[in-house]
């Protein structure tokens, strides 16, 4: 889906010019004769630019600004005057329009307005949605979509967030699962309250309890001081468990208990620890196969499958790929220092065909990567190339390689004597045999260490020990196997 752009003239002729450049510059053109009009076609159907006459019969250009403000209508204005003096400027400026052209406008002028009106609005709309993404205010507008399948879960999502019911979010990777758990906490009573999230699949299983749940300084071996847990953290808030169906069975047993009873019971700790959470949860597989395979409690899954929802694919709402691309693509030029205003449409139309099997994901890792590699101020289809190769009907055209006539010759240079002198560390131990080249057995390599760190260390047989990671009477008896133990014992009495 292209850039609408709302052309308003009450004139038939400059509302054709209009109409025919826009159109020209491969956007889409809505006309509207009147101010009344114009701002009935933007309740109803919105646009991404307005290019307003000021000058109008009844509701005229300023009058239009007005209501639109009024009515909390933040689509950029770029109003046409044929009076360029300074004091109409200001007037309209200060009335909310984001540039001006003088009628009759060139078409050169009049498509870098539109782009920069673009550029404007959609990255100080990036910057608020990611303040209020870092104050846990994102909400549902926020997630602002064309596609029916994902207006059905906005909706869905709505009414979730007026409880605090668990929810349980399905989806492929990539599709923005904690996106819209932070919507749903941004929506509730916990605005603002603390938002943890917690990626199960990225635990070592020998700490899923102590990240969850917390422990006390000194429960296990590397616990130096006390951690609260992310239950804990997340108390008054919202705890959001990603990729849920990759925690442990024996962790899964101490998440519904403490799900069940609202409380936690820390490793090492002498009593429970009471907690207010809001929780969502998050899958990229299917719960009740793997609850069918074994892999997960079947109680568990009933605890946590109150408020289910699925996010569909991009592929599936291939509606919202144009605004997500404006998106990255003012966020990322913004964040790099690109001169990239705008997305040529053959380029656009590139992305939306195109299948994304990563989803929202792989989306805007494509557009950072054809920011960085853009040297104009447009991207195009030559920034997509991996893409393009993959999509009937766009071709990349690489130069070809110069020809051996083309290149020029090679003339060798003079050879020199290289001496090579090899420098080598003092501490360096070779794993390999000189006299054999091959590999040292396990055996030999552990003497060579146990003799180097005699002598490193002086025969100071206990920092030995220590430094090694073994046993004192370990490392004595590995000394009498390598035939070592008089004479260590002895200079370490000494």
């Amino acid at each position: 889906m292209s850039t609408t752009v709302l052309i308003v003239d009450d004139d038939p002729v400059q509302r054709r010019l209009a109409e025919a450049a826009v159109r020209r510059f491969g956007f889409e053109a809505r006309v509207a004769e009147t101010g009344a009009e114009a701002l009935t076609l933007l309740k109803s159907e919105g646009a991404d630019v307005v290019l307003l006459d000021l000058v109008m019969p009844e509701l005229d250009g300023l009058g239009v600004l007005a209501e639109m403000r009024k009515n909390g209508l933040a689509t950029p204005v770029i109003v046409q005057t044929s009076n360029g003096s300074i004091d109409t400027v200001v007037t309209a400026m200060r009335a909310g329009a984001v540039d001006f052209v003088v009628k009759p406008a060139g078409a050169e002028r009049l498509q870098v307005s539109i782009k920069n009106a673009l550029r404007v609005d959609t990255l100080e709309e990036e910057v608020r949605r990611m303040r209020r993404r870092a104050s846990g205010a994102l909400t549902f507008k926020d997630l602002t979509s064309k596609s029916p399948d994902m207006e059905r879960v906005i909706r869905l999502a709505e009414r979730a967030a007026k409880s605090n019911i668990p929810v349980l979010i399905e989806g492929e990777s990539g599709v923005g699962k904690e996106v819209l758990a932070r919507a749903i906490q941004g929506s509730g009573d916990r605005r603002g309250k603390p938002f943890v999230t917690v990626n199960c699949g990225a635990i070592p299983e020998n700490l899923v309890e102590s990240t969850l749940f917390g422990h006390e300084k000194g429960a296990f071996t590397g616990a130096t001081e006390k951690h609260a847990g992310k239950f804990v953290e997340a108390s008054g808030g919202t705890l959001f468990l990603d990729e849920i169906g990759e925690l442990p069975l024996d962790a899964q047993v101490k998440l519904l208990r403490a799900l069940q009873e609202g409380e936690v019971d820390p490793v090492g700790g002498k009593r429970s620890v009471r907690v207010d959470i809001r929780l969502v949860s998050a899958t990229n597989r299917s719960l009740l196969d793997l609850v069918k395979q074994g892999k997960f409690r079947e109680d568990l899954y009933y605890r946590l499958n109150v408020f289910p929802m699925t996010l569909p694919p991009l592929r599936a709402r291939r509606e919202d790929i144009p605004d997500l691309v404006r998106s990255f693509c003012a966020r990322f030029a913004a964040e790099e220092g690109k001169r990239v205003r705008a997305i040529s449409p053959e380029a656009m139309a590139l992305l939306t065909r195109y299948p994304w099997p990563g989803n929202v994901r792989q989306l805007e890792n494509a557009l950072f990567r054809a920011v960085v590699l853009a040297d104009g101020d447009e991207l195009t289809v030559a920034e997509f190339p991996q893409i393009a190769a993959q999509v009937e009907g766009f071709d990349v055209r690489i130069p070809a390689a110069p020809t051996q006539a083309q290149m020029p010759a090679y003339v060798p240079e003079p050879v020199r004597e290289i001496v090579r002198v090899e420098v080598r560390d003092p501490h360096a131990m070779s794993l390999v045999a000189e006299e054999t080249g091959e590999m040292k057995p396990m055996d030999v390599l552990e003497a060579e260490i146990i003799r180097y760190a005699l002598q490193f260390y002086r025969q100071r047989m206990s920092e030995v020990s220590r430094r090694l990671g073994i046993g004192r009477s370990t490392l004595y008896r590995k000394l009498k196997d390598l035939g070592l133990e008089d004479g260590e014992k002895t200079e370490d009495a000494a």
